[in-house]
Protein backbone atom coordinates (compact mmCIF):
# COMPACT_ATOMS: atom_id res chain seq x y z
CA UNK A 1 0.00 0.00 0.00
CA UNK A 2 1.08 4.03 -0.48
CA UNK A 3 1.73 5.06 2.93
CA UNK A 4 2.53 8.61 3.70
CA UNK A 5 6.52 9.03 3.69
CA UNK A 6 7.98 8.32 7.25
CA UNK A 7 11.71 7.53 8.28
CA UNK A 8 13.10 4.22 6.69
CA UNK A 9 14.07 3.29 9.94
CA UNK A 10 11.07 4.14 11.79
CA UNK A 11 8.57 2.01 9.02
CA UNK A 12 11.02 -0.80 9.34
CA UNK A 13 10.92 -0.90 13.27
CA UNK A 14 7.06 -0.77 12.67
CA UNK A 15 6.84 -3.95 10.37
CA UNK A 16 9.15 -6.03 12.35
CA UNK A 17 7.25 -5.17 15.11
CA UNK A 18 3.82 -6.02 13.21
CA UNK A 19 5.21 -8.89 11.36
CA UNK A 20 6.13 -10.56 14.69
CA UNK A 21 2.86 -10.17 16.02
CA UNK A 22 1.22 -11.35 13.09
CA UNK A 23 3.96 -14.67 12.53
CA UNK A 24 2.78 -15.63 15.84
CA UNK A 25 -0.82 -15.28 15.86
CA UNK A 26 -0.57 -17.49 12.62
CA UNK A 27 1.79 -19.55 13.90
CA UNK A 28 0.74 -20.24 17.63
CA UNK A 29 -2.96 -19.64 17.21
CA UNK A 30 -2.50 -18.58 21.07
CA UNK A 31 -5.47 -15.96 22.32
CA UNK A 32 -3.99 -12.62 21.55
CA UNK A 33 -3.65 -10.71 24.85
CA UNK A 34 -5.30 -7.45 23.75
CA UNK A 35 -8.12 -9.69 22.77
CA UNK A 36 -9.99 -9.57 25.83
CA UNK A 37 -11.40 -6.43 25.46
CA UNK A 38 -8.29 -4.05 25.42
CA UNK A 39 -7.70 -2.83 21.40
CA UNK A 40 -4.31 -3.83 20.49
CA UNK A 41 -1.59 -0.34 20.32
CA UNK A 42 -2.43 1.11 16.73
CA UNK A 43 0.48 1.44 14.62
CA UNK A 44 2.14 4.96 15.08
CA UNK A 45 2.01 6.75 11.32
CA UNK A 46 1.58 9.66 10.31
CA UNK A 47 -2.58 10.59 9.13
CA UNK A 48 -2.93 10.95 5.85
CA UNK A 49 -4.93 14.53 4.69
CA UNK A 50 -8.70 14.23 4.49
CA UNK A 51 -10.38 15.30 1.52
CA UNK A 52 -12.16 18.01 1.84
CA UNK A 53 -16.07 17.26 3.19
CA UNK A 54 -18.60 16.67 0.44
CA UNK A 55 -21.93 17.64 -0.03
CA UNK A 56 -25.17 14.95 -0.27
CA UNK A 57 -25.57 15.93 -3.69
CA UNK A 58 -22.33 14.82 -4.73
CA UNK A 59 -22.35 11.39 -2.37
CA UNK A 60 -21.83 8.37 -4.71
CA UNK A 61 -24.86 6.62 -6.20
CA UNK A 62 -24.97 3.39 -7.43
CA UNK A 63 -24.33 2.18 -11.23
CA UNK A 64 -24.21 -0.93 -13.07
CA UNK A 65 -20.78 -2.49 -13.63
CA UNK A 66 -20.37 -4.42 -17.16
CA UNK A 67 -19.62 -7.84 -16.82
CA UNK A 68 -20.38 -8.23 -13.21
CA UNK A 69 -23.59 -10.66 -12.31
CA UNK A 70 -25.99 -8.69 -10.12
CA UNK A 71 -24.65 -10.82 -7.05
CA UNK A 72 -21.13 -9.98 -6.79
CA UNK A 73 -18.86 -12.03 -4.36
CA UNK A 74 -15.31 -11.06 -5.62
CA UNK A 75 -13.39 -8.75 -8.00
CA UNK A 76 -10.74 -9.26 -10.51
CA UNK A 77 -8.06 -11.64 -9.48
CA UNK A 78 -5.46 -10.33 -11.61
CA UNK A 79 -5.11 -7.11 -9.98
CA UNK A 80 -3.65 -6.94 -6.02
CA UNK A 81 -6.54 -5.29 -4.52
CA UNK A 82 -9.09 -6.18 -2.05
CA UNK A 83 -11.71 -4.89 -0.60
CA UNK A 84 -12.26 -4.70 3.47
CA UNK A 85 -16.25 -3.95 4.10
CA UNK A 86 -18.05 -3.55 7.50
CA UNK A 87 -20.97 -3.98 8.84
CA UNK A 88 -22.36 -0.40 9.68
CA UNK A 89 -24.01 -1.29 13.30
CA UNK A 90 -22.79 -1.25 17.20
CA UNK A 91 -21.20 1.88 19.44
CA UNK A 92 -19.93 4.39 17.38
CA UNK A 93 -17.03 4.63 18.81
CA UNK A 94 -15.31 1.85 17.99
CA UNK A 95 -16.49 2.13 14.39
CA UNK A 96 -14.61 5.49 14.53
CA UNK A 97 -11.36 3.59 15.07
CA UNK A 98 -11.66 1.17 12.87
CA UNK A 99 -12.08 4.00 10.42
CA UNK A 100 -9.09 5.81 11.58
CA UNK A 101 -7.34 3.00 12.20
CA UNK A 102 -7.90 2.32 8.37
CA UNK A 103 -7.23 6.08 6.92
CA UNK A 104 -3.73 6.11 9.01
CA UNK A 105 -2.75 3.19 6.71
CA UNK A 106 -3.80 4.68 3.32
CA UNK A 107 -6.93 2.06 3.28
CA UNK A 108 -10.30 2.31 2.25
CA UNK A 109 -12.96 0.44 2.95
CA UNK A 110 -16.99 -0.24 2.35
CA UNK A 111 -19.28 0.36 5.14
CA UNK A 112 -22.73 -1.25 4.55
CA UNK A 113 -24.69 0.63 7.23
CA UNK A 114 -28.11 -0.57 8.89
CA UNK A 115 -30.71 2.16 8.59
CA UNK A 116 -31.76 2.12 12.46
CA UNK A 117 -27.81 3.05 13.21
CA UNK A 118 -27.88 5.54 11.31
CA UNK A 119 -31.15 6.88 12.76
CA UNK A 120 -29.13 6.45 16.61
CA UNK A 121 -25.78 7.84 14.55
CA UNK A 122 -26.77 10.39 11.88
CA UNK A 123 -23.32 11.84 12.12
CA UNK A 124 -21.23 8.60 10.89
CA UNK A 125 -22.74 8.59 7.27
CA UNK A 126 -21.08 11.91 6.55
CA UNK A 127 -17.95 10.71 8.34
CA UNK A 128 -17.52 7.38 6.19
CA UNK A 129 -17.69 9.52 3.32
CA UNK A 130 -15.49 12.39 4.33
CA UNK A 131 -13.17 9.85 5.08
CA UNK A 132 -13.19 8.62 1.40
CA UNK A 133 -14.84 5.17 1.99
CA UNK A 134 -17.88 3.60 -0.07
CA UNK A 135 -21.20 3.62 1.52
CA UNK A 136 -23.99 1.16 0.88
CA UNK A 137 -26.86 0.08 2.66
CA UNK A 138 -27.44 -3.38 4.73
CA UNK A 139 -31.08 -2.86 5.33
CA UNK A 140 -33.14 -1.22 7.99
CA UNK A 141 -33.02 -3.17 10.92
CA UNK A 142 -31.03 -6.16 9.63
CA UNK A 143 -33.13 -8.89 10.67
CA UNK A 144 -33.79 -12.01 8.54
CA UNK A 145 -34.53 -10.56 5.26
CA UNK A 146 -34.54 -14.07 3.16
CA UNK A 147 -37.39 -15.11 5.83
CA UNK A 148 -39.67 -12.24 5.04
CA UNK A 149 -42.30 -11.97 2.25
CA UNK A 150 -41.98 -9.38 -0.80
CA UNK A 151 -43.27 -6.42 0.68
CA UNK A 152 -41.62 -6.98 4.00
CA UNK A 153 -38.20 -7.56 2.31
CA UNK A 154 -38.57 -4.52 0.03
CA UNK A 155 -39.63 -2.36 2.77
CA UNK A 156 -36.42 -3.65 4.57
CA UNK A 157 -34.21 -2.34 1.53
CA UNK A 158 -35.97 1.10 0.89
CA UNK A 159 -35.84 2.29 4.41
CA UNK A 160 -32.54 1.92 4.84
CA UNK A 161 -32.00 3.70 1.49
CA UNK A 162 -34.65 6.47 2.46
CA UNK A 163 -32.22 7.30 5.08
CA UNK A 164 -29.11 7.02 3.26
CA UNK A 165 -30.55 9.61 0.40
CA UNK A 166 -31.44 12.07 3.45
CA UNK A 167 -28.36 12.08 5.01
CA UNK A 168 -26.05 11.95 1.88
CA UNK A 169 -28.35 12.53 -0.84
CA UNK A 170 -27.97 9.51 -2.22
CA UNK A 171 -29.05 5.50 -1.70
CA UNK A 172 -25.72 4.62 -1.19
CA UNK A 173 -23.43 2.68 -3.71
CA UNK A 174 -23.85 -1.01 -2.61
CA UNK A 175 -26.32 -3.16 -1.33
CA UNK A 176 -25.92 -6.20 1.06
CA UNK A 177 -28.64 -7.64 2.29
CA UNK A 178 -29.25 -8.94 6.40
CA UNK A 179 -28.31 -12.14 8.26
CA UNK A 180 -26.97 -13.99 4.90
CA UNK A 181 -24.11 -14.38 3.08
CA UNK A 182 -26.05 -14.84 -0.38
CA UNK A 183 -29.41 -12.96 -1.52
CA UNK A 184 -32.03 -15.09 -2.51
CA UNK A 185 -33.08 -14.63 -6.00
CA UNK A 186 -36.14 -12.41 -4.69
CA UNK A 187 -34.12 -10.27 -2.93
CA UNK A 188 -31.96 -9.88 -5.88
CA UNK A 189 -34.74 -8.49 -8.09
CA UNK A 190 -35.98 -6.25 -5.34
CA UNK A 191 -32.76 -4.66 -4.67
CA UNK A 192 -32.31 -4.29 -8.24
CA UNK A 193 -36.21 -2.02 -8.18
CA UNK A 194 -35.13 -0.50 -5.47
CA UNK A 195 -32.05 1.08 -7.51
CA UNK A 196 -29.60 -1.14 -7.08
CA UNK A 197 -28.06 -3.15 -9.30
CA UNK A 198 -25.81 -5.15 -7.97
CA UNK A 199 -25.88 -7.05 -4.53
CA UNK A 200 -22.78 -6.91 -2.82
CA UNK A 201 -21.80 -10.41 -0.80
CA UNK A 202 -18.33 -11.66 -0.06
CA UNK A 203 -15.44 -14.49 -0.08
CA UNK A 204 -13.98 -13.88 2.89
CA UNK A 205 -15.93 -14.25 6.34
CA UNK A 206 -14.12 -12.93 9.23
CA UNK A 207 -15.97 -14.32 11.41
CA UNK A 208 -15.31 -11.71 13.98
CA UNK A 209 -18.78 -11.49 14.64
CA UNK A 210 -18.45 -14.57 17.21
CA UNK A 211 -15.84 -12.64 19.38
CA UNK A 212 -13.09 -15.63 18.66
CA UNK A 213 -10.19 -13.31 19.67
CA UNK A 214 -8.29 -11.05 17.23
CA UNK A 215 -5.53 -13.66 16.63
CA UNK A 216 -8.21 -15.94 15.54
CA UNK A 217 -9.67 -13.05 13.33
CA UNK A 218 -6.03 -12.68 11.71
CA UNK A 219 -5.28 -16.37 11.09
CA UNK A 220 -9.29 -17.17 9.39
CA UNK A 221 -8.53 -13.74 6.87
CA UNK A 222 -4.93 -13.44 6.38
CA UNK A 223 -5.32 -17.58 5.16
CA UNK A 224 -8.15 -16.94 2.92
CA UNK A 225 -7.70 -13.29 1.46
CA UNK A 226 -6.16 -12.98 -2.25
CA UNK A 227 -6.15 -11.28 -4.90
CA UNK A 228 -10.08 -9.60 -5.22
CA UNK A 229 -11.17 -10.56 -2.04
CA UNK A 230 -14.39 -9.34 -0.32
CA UNK A 231 -13.93 -9.32 3.02
CA UNK A 232 -16.65 -9.63 5.79
CA UNK A 233 -16.01 -7.38 8.92
CA UNK A 234 -18.27 -6.13 11.70
CA UNK A 235 -18.16 -2.55 13.50
CA UNK A 236 -19.01 -3.07 17.14
CA UNK A 237 -16.61 -5.90 18.07
CA UNK A 238 -13.07 -5.49 19.88
CA UNK A 239 -11.63 -8.44 18.32
CA UNK A 240 -11.99 -6.52 14.65
CA UNK A 241 -10.01 -2.97 16.16
CA UNK A 242 -7.15 -5.85 17.47
CA UNK A 243 -6.79 -7.66 14.24
CA UNK A 244 -7.03 -4.99 12.04
CA UNK A 245 -3.34 -3.42 12.32
CA UNK A 246 -2.06 -6.74 12.11
CA UNK A 247 -3.93 -7.45 8.48
CA UNK A 248 -3.52 -4.06 7.41
CA UNK A 249 0.03 -4.75 7.53
CA UNK A 250 0.02 -8.31 6.36
CA UNK A 251 -1.71 -6.82 3.16
CA UNK A 252 1.14 -4.20 2.79
CA UNK A 253 3.48 -7.07 2.94
CA UNK A 254 1.88 -9.02 0.40
CA UNK A 255 1.43 -5.47 -1.52
CA UNK A 256 -2.16 -6.19 -1.26
CA UNK A 257 -3.71 -2.62 -1.78
CA UNK A 258 -7.42 -1.96 0.60
CA UNK A 259 -9.31 -0.31 -1.10
CA UNK A 260 -13.11 1.06 -1.82
CA UNK A 261 -15.18 -1.96 -3.78
CA UNK A 262 -15.99 0.67 -6.00
CA UNK A 263 -12.31 0.89 -6.90
CA UNK A 264 -12.02 -2.80 -6.41
CA UNK A 265 -14.78 -3.39 -9.58
CA UNK A 266 -13.70 -0.30 -11.80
Amino acid sequence: MNAPDRPVHRRSALRAGAGAALTAALATGCADPDAAGTPAKPLTRPAPKRRAATTGAHAPAPHRIAGQPVQIDHGPRDRARVALTFHGQGDPAVARTVLGEAERAGARVTVLAVGSWLDEHPDMARRILDGGHDLGNHTQHHIDISSMDEAQAYAEITGCAQRLRRLTGSIGTWFRPSRTRYATPLVQRLAVRAGYPHVLSYDVDSLDFTSPGAAAVTRKVAGEIRNGSVVSMHFGYADTVAALPLLLTELDRRRLRAVTTTELLT
